[in-house]
Protein backbone atom coordinates (compact mmCIF):
# COMPACT_ATOMS: atom_id res chain seq x y z
CA UNK A 1 0.00 0.00 0.00
CA UNK A 2 1.31 3.45 -0.95
CA UNK A 3 1.66 6.15 1.71
CA UNK A 4 -1.25 8.58 1.86
CA UNK A 5 -0.89 12.30 1.28
CA UNK A 6 0.61 12.49 -2.22
CA UNK A 7 -0.88 10.62 -5.10
CA UNK A 8 1.75 9.25 -7.45
CA UNK A 9 1.09 8.87 -11.14
CA UNK A 10 0.41 5.46 -12.63
CA UNK A 11 3.76 3.73 -13.30
CA UNK A 12 4.53 3.10 -16.95
CA UNK A 13 5.33 -0.58 -17.71
CA UNK A 14 8.32 0.30 -19.89
CA UNK A 15 9.75 2.56 -17.19
CA UNK A 16 9.42 -0.21 -14.60
CA UNK A 17 11.08 -2.71 -16.97
CA UNK A 18 14.04 -0.36 -17.49
CA UNK A 19 14.49 0.21 -13.77
CA UNK A 20 15.84 -3.26 -12.91
CA UNK A 21 18.98 -3.13 -15.11
CA UNK A 22 19.75 0.41 -13.95
CA UNK A 23 19.49 -0.57 -10.29
CA UNK A 24 21.90 -3.43 -10.94
CA UNK A 25 24.45 -1.56 -13.04
CA UNK A 26 23.76 2.15 -12.69
CA UNK A 27 24.79 4.82 -13.15
CA UNK A 28 23.24 6.37 -10.07
CA UNK A 29 21.64 9.39 -11.76
CA UNK A 30 19.91 7.31 -14.45
CA UNK A 31 18.65 4.83 -11.86
CA UNK A 32 17.26 7.68 -9.75
CA UNK A 33 15.68 9.32 -12.79
CA UNK A 34 14.07 6.06 -13.88
CA UNK A 35 12.75 5.38 -10.36
CA UNK A 36 11.20 8.85 -10.18
CA UNK A 37 9.60 8.38 -13.59
CA UNK A 38 8.34 4.90 -12.73
CA UNK A 39 6.64 6.15 -9.55
CA UNK A 40 5.36 9.31 -11.22
CA UNK A 41 6.62 11.59 -8.47
CA UNK A 42 7.62 15.18 -9.34
CA UNK A 43 10.59 16.58 -7.46
CA UNK A 44 8.62 19.01 -5.32
CA UNK A 45 6.58 16.11 -3.91
CA UNK A 46 9.73 14.13 -3.26
CA UNK A 47 11.11 17.14 -1.40
CA UNK A 48 7.96 17.33 0.74
CA UNK A 49 8.17 13.64 1.62
CA UNK A 50 11.81 14.01 2.60
CA UNK A 51 10.95 17.04 4.73
CA UNK A 52 8.29 14.97 6.50
CA UNK A 53 11.13 12.66 7.54
CA UNK A 54 13.14 15.61 8.85
CA UNK A 55 15.51 15.68 5.86
CA UNK A 56 16.11 19.01 4.13
CA UNK A 57 17.14 18.74 0.47
CA UNK A 58 16.37 21.37 -2.16
CA UNK A 59 14.60 20.66 -5.42
CA UNK A 60 17.68 22.00 -7.19
CA UNK A 61 19.88 19.39 -5.53
CA UNK A 62 17.45 16.61 -6.41
CA UNK A 63 17.44 17.84 -10.00
CA UNK A 64 21.26 17.86 -10.10
CA UNK A 65 21.33 14.30 -8.74
CA UNK A 66 19.03 12.93 -11.42
CA UNK A 67 20.85 14.83 -14.17
CA UNK A 68 24.25 13.50 -13.13
CA UNK A 69 25.54 17.02 -12.50
CA UNK A 70 26.31 16.26 -8.85
CA UNK A 71 26.43 13.12 -6.71
CA UNK A 72 25.30 12.96 -3.07
CA UNK A 73 28.36 12.91 -0.82
CA UNK A 74 27.66 14.52 2.55
CA UNK A 75 26.03 12.62 5.43
CA UNK A 76 22.71 14.47 5.15
CA UNK A 77 22.64 13.82 1.39
CA UNK A 78 23.33 10.11 1.90
CA UNK A 79 20.57 10.01 4.51
CA UNK A 80 18.28 11.53 1.88
CA UNK A 81 19.25 8.82 -0.63
CA UNK A 82 18.38 6.12 1.91
CA UNK A 83 15.00 7.77 2.46
CA UNK A 84 14.50 8.01 -1.32
CA UNK A 85 14.77 4.23 -1.51
CA UNK A 86 11.76 3.99 0.79
CA UNK A 87 9.80 6.76 -0.93
CA UNK A 88 10.40 5.22 -4.36
CA UNK A 89 9.70 1.70 -3.08
CA UNK A 90 13.15 0.37 -3.92
CA UNK A 91 15.11 -2.39 -2.18
CA UNK A 92 17.23 -1.24 0.76
CA UNK A 93 20.63 -0.04 -0.44
CA UNK A 94 19.64 -0.07 -4.14
CA UNK A 95 20.67 3.55 -4.73
CA UNK A 96 23.35 3.83 -2.06
CA UNK A 97 25.22 0.91 -3.61
CA UNK A 98 25.45 2.74 -6.93
CA UNK A 99 27.21 5.65 -5.24
CA UNK A 100 30.20 3.37 -4.58
CA UNK A 101 30.73 3.03 -8.35
CA UNK A 102 33.19 5.70 -9.62
CA UNK A 103 31.75 8.34 -11.90
CA UNK A 104 32.65 8.09 -15.57
CA UNK A 105 34.86 10.77 -17.01
CA UNK A 106 32.37 11.46 -19.76
CA UNK A 107 29.05 10.42 -21.18
CA UNK A 108 27.08 10.82 -24.41
CA UNK A 109 27.46 14.39 -25.64
CA UNK A 110 29.56 15.35 -22.62
CA UNK A 111 33.25 16.18 -23.20
CA UNK A 112 35.86 14.69 -20.86
CA UNK A 113 36.64 17.17 -18.11
CA UNK A 114 39.21 17.98 -15.44
CA UNK A 115 38.64 19.01 -11.84
CA UNK A 116 39.43 22.43 -10.40
CA UNK A 117 42.17 20.84 -8.27
CA UNK A 118 44.02 19.77 -11.41
CA UNK A 119 43.80 23.24 -12.95
CA UNK A 120 44.43 25.81 -10.25
CA UNK A 121 46.44 25.85 -7.03
CA UNK A 122 43.34 26.98 -5.12
CA UNK A 123 41.11 24.25 -6.56
CA UNK A 124 40.28 22.93 -3.09
CA UNK A 125 38.97 26.39 -2.09
CA UNK A 126 36.86 26.57 -5.25
CA UNK A 127 35.34 23.15 -4.62
CA UNK A 128 34.63 24.11 -1.00
CA UNK A 129 32.67 27.15 -2.18
CA UNK A 130 30.77 25.02 -4.71
CA UNK A 131 29.84 22.53 -1.99
CA UNK A 132 28.49 25.32 0.17
CA UNK A 133 26.37 26.64 -2.70
CA UNK A 134 25.13 23.17 -3.73
CA UNK A 135 26.40 23.78 -7.25
CA UNK A 136 27.77 21.07 -9.55
CA UNK A 137 31.46 21.14 -10.41
CA UNK A 138 30.38 20.32 -13.97
CA UNK A 139 28.07 23.18 -14.84
CA UNK A 140 26.81 21.39 -17.95
CA UNK A 141 28.50 23.86 -20.30
CA UNK A 142 31.58 23.87 -22.48
CA UNK A 143 33.04 26.85 -24.32
CA UNK A 144 32.66 27.39 -28.06
CA UNK A 145 34.29 30.82 -28.09
CA UNK A 146 35.70 33.09 -25.39
CA UNK A 147 37.10 36.62 -25.73
CA UNK A 148 38.69 37.94 -22.55
CA UNK A 149 40.12 41.41 -21.90
CA UNK A 150 42.35 42.06 -18.89
CA UNK A 151 43.38 45.55 -17.75
CA UNK A 152 46.53 46.13 -15.68
CA UNK A 153 46.58 49.36 -13.65
CA UNK A 154 49.14 52.08 -13.11
CA UNK A 155 50.73 50.20 -10.20
CA UNK A 156 50.90 46.95 -12.16
CA UNK A 157 47.84 45.48 -10.42
CA UNK A 158 45.08 43.50 -12.12
CA UNK A 159 42.47 46.23 -12.26
CA UNK A 160 39.61 44.47 -14.06
CA UNK A 161 38.74 41.84 -16.64
CA UNK A 162 35.81 41.32 -18.97
CA UNK A 163 34.62 38.13 -20.66
CA UNK A 164 32.40 37.60 -23.70
CA UNK A 165 31.51 33.92 -24.10
CA UNK A 166 29.70 31.54 -26.39
CA UNK A 167 28.89 28.27 -24.61
CA UNK A 168 27.12 25.04 -25.54
CA UNK A 169 25.07 22.91 -23.15
CA UNK A 170 25.91 19.20 -22.91
CA UNK A 171 22.90 18.40 -20.71
CA UNK A 172 19.34 19.67 -20.36
CA UNK A 173 18.21 22.28 -17.88
CA UNK A 174 21.35 24.45 -17.70
CA UNK A 175 20.49 28.00 -16.68
CA UNK A 176 23.67 29.45 -15.16
CA UNK A 177 27.43 29.79 -15.46
CA UNK A 178 29.98 29.76 -12.65
CA UNK A 179 32.53 32.56 -12.84
CA UNK A 180 35.67 31.86 -10.79
CA UNK A 181 38.15 34.64 -9.98
CA UNK A 182 41.50 33.94 -8.32
CA UNK A 183 43.22 37.18 -7.41
CA UNK A 184 46.95 37.81 -7.24
CA UNK A 185 48.79 37.63 -3.88
CA UNK A 186 47.26 40.14 -1.47
CA UNK A 187 43.85 40.11 -3.14
CA UNK A 188 40.99 41.17 -0.84
CA UNK A 189 38.26 38.87 -2.13
CA UNK A 190 35.59 40.70 -0.12
CA UNK A 191 36.17 43.83 -2.24
CA UNK A 192 36.09 42.12 -5.63
CA UNK A 193 32.98 43.05 -7.63
CA UNK A 194 31.23 40.87 -10.21
CA UNK A 195 29.14 42.61 -12.85
CA UNK A 196 26.74 40.95 -15.25
CA UNK A 197 26.69 42.29 -18.80
CA UNK A 198 24.52 40.99 -21.63
CA UNK A 199 22.06 38.10 -21.38
CA UNK A 200 22.69 37.29 -17.72
CA UNK A 201 22.36 38.59 -14.17
CA UNK A 202 24.31 37.93 -11.00
CA UNK A 203 23.07 35.34 -8.53
CA UNK A 204 24.88 34.19 -5.39
CA UNK A 205 28.45 35.38 -4.86
CA UNK A 206 30.79 33.69 -2.38
CA UNK A 207 34.41 34.37 -1.50
CA UNK A 208 37.26 32.52 0.20
CA UNK A 209 39.35 35.28 1.84
CA UNK A 210 42.38 33.12 2.64
CA UNK A 211 42.71 31.88 -0.94
CA UNK A 212 41.68 35.14 -2.62
CA UNK A 213 38.94 33.34 -4.56
CA UNK A 214 35.50 34.52 -5.64
CA UNK A 215 32.83 32.24 -7.14
CA UNK A 216 29.77 33.87 -8.69
CA UNK A 217 26.61 32.59 -10.33
CA UNK A 218 25.65 34.23 -13.60
CA UNK A 219 21.99 33.43 -14.24
CA UNK A 220 20.88 33.12 -17.85
CA UNK A 221 17.73 34.59 -19.33
CA UNK A 222 16.73 31.14 -20.61
CA UNK A 223 17.00 27.49 -19.59
CA UNK A 224 19.10 25.60 -22.14
CA UNK A 225 18.54 22.21 -23.64
CA UNK A 226 21.34 19.85 -24.57
CA UNK A 227 23.02 21.17 -27.72
CA UNK A 228 21.81 24.77 -27.29
CA UNK A 229 24.34 27.59 -27.54
CA UNK A 230 24.24 30.82 -25.53
CA UNK A 231 26.06 34.17 -25.65
CA UNK A 232 26.68 36.19 -22.49
CA UNK A 233 29.17 38.55 -20.90
CA UNK A 234 30.38 39.56 -17.45
CA UNK A 235 33.12 41.57 -15.76
CA UNK A 236 35.28 41.38 -12.63
CA UNK A 237 36.53 44.48 -10.82
CA UNK A 238 39.56 43.79 -8.60
CA UNK A 239 42.48 46.19 -8.11
CA UNK A 240 43.08 44.97 -4.55
CA UNK A 241 46.25 42.89 -4.97
CA UNK A 242 49.95 43.44 -5.45
CA UNK A 243 51.73 43.85 -8.79
CA UNK A 244 50.71 41.18 -11.25
CA UNK A 245 53.12 39.18 -13.39
CA UNK A 246 50.79 36.87 -15.34
CA UNK A 247 47.21 36.10 -16.25
CA UNK A 248 46.06 32.52 -16.76
CA UNK A 249 42.86 30.74 -17.73
CA UNK A 250 42.14 27.11 -16.83
CA UNK A 251 40.23 24.95 -19.30
CA UNK A 252 38.26 21.95 -18.06
CA UNK A 253 37.26 20.99 -21.59
CA UNK A 254 39.15 20.80 -24.87
CA UNK A 255 37.93 22.61 -27.98
CA UNK A 256 36.64 26.07 -28.79
CA UNK A 257 38.46 29.30 -29.54
CA UNK A 258 40.02 31.52 -26.88
CA UNK A 259 41.38 35.04 -27.30
CA UNK A 260 43.09 36.85 -24.45
CA UNK A 261 44.02 40.53 -24.59
CA UNK A 262 46.06 42.17 -21.84
CA UNK A 263 46.06 45.98 -21.74
CA UNK A 264 48.64 47.89 -19.68
CA UNK A 265 48.39 51.39 -18.25
CA UNK A 266 50.90 53.68 -19.95
CA UNK A 267 52.37 54.43 -16.52
CA UNK A 268 53.38 50.75 -16.10
CA UNK A 269 54.57 49.09 -19.29
CA UNK A 270 56.30 45.69 -19.14
CA UNK A 271 59.63 45.03 -20.85
CA UNK A 272 58.65 41.58 -22.17
CA UNK A 273 55.47 39.55 -22.66
CA UNK A 274 55.24 35.84 -23.44
CA UNK A 275 52.54 33.31 -24.16
CA UNK A 276 52.74 30.00 -22.28
CA UNK A 277 50.82 26.83 -21.42
CA UNK A 278 50.81 24.42 -18.47
CA UNK A 279 49.29 21.02 -17.90
CA UNK A 280 48.66 21.84 -14.22
CA UNK A 281 49.28 24.55 -11.60
CA UNK A 282 52.68 23.13 -10.55
CA UNK A 283 53.80 22.01 -14.01
CA UNK A 284 56.55 23.90 -15.90
CA UNK A 285 55.63 26.42 -18.56
CA UNK A 286 55.67 25.08 -22.11
CA UNK A 287 55.08 26.57 -25.55
CA UNK A 288 56.79 29.82 -24.59
CA UNK A 289 56.73 32.48 -27.31
CA UNK A 290 57.30 36.24 -27.23
CA UNK A 291 54.29 38.43 -28.00
CA UNK A 292 54.50 41.56 -30.12
CA UNK A 293 52.86 44.55 -28.42
CA UNK A 294 50.43 46.83 -30.23
CA UNK A 295 48.60 50.03 -29.44
CA UNK A 296 51.74 52.02 -28.56
CA UNK A 297 53.11 49.02 -26.65
CA UNK A 298 50.12 48.98 -24.32
CA UNK A 299 48.48 45.73 -25.42
CA UNK A 300 49.36 42.11 -26.21
CA UNK A 301 47.14 39.19 -27.14
CA UNK A 302 47.02 35.49 -27.93
CA UNK A 303 44.56 33.47 -29.98
CA UNK A 304 44.09 29.73 -29.55
CA UNK A 305 41.86 28.13 -32.18
CA UNK A 306 41.34 24.82 -30.38
CA UNK A 307 42.18 24.93 -26.69
CA UNK A 308 43.45 21.88 -24.83
CA UNK A 309 42.51 20.92 -21.31
CA UNK A 310 44.92 22.65 -18.98
CA UNK A 311 46.19 26.20 -18.47
CA UNK A 312 46.91 28.94 -21.00
CA UNK A 313 48.16 32.44 -20.23
CA UNK A 314 50.36 35.46 -20.77
CA UNK A 315 53.28 36.36 -18.49
CA UNK A 316 55.20 39.63 -18.43
CA UNK A 317 58.41 41.04 -16.92
CA UNK A 318 58.73 44.42 -15.25
CA UNK A 319 61.93 46.43 -15.19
Amino acid sequence: MRPTGDTAGTPDAAEIDSLGPLLRGGPFHLALRAALAARGLPLHRVQHRLAARGIKVGVTSLSYWQQGARRPRHPESLRAVSALEQILELPDGALLRLLTVPEGASGPGRPATRSYRSLVSVGAAVEQLLDGMELPADGGLHSVGHHERVHIGADGELRRRASQQIVSAHRDGVDRYLAVHHGDPGCDASRVEVRAHENCRTGRIRCHPEAGVVVAELLFDARLRRGDTYVFGYGIEDGTAARSTEYVRGFSYAGGQYMLQVHFDEAALPVRCRRFARTGPLAPRTGLSDLTPSGRHRSVHLVEQGVRRGILGIAWDWE
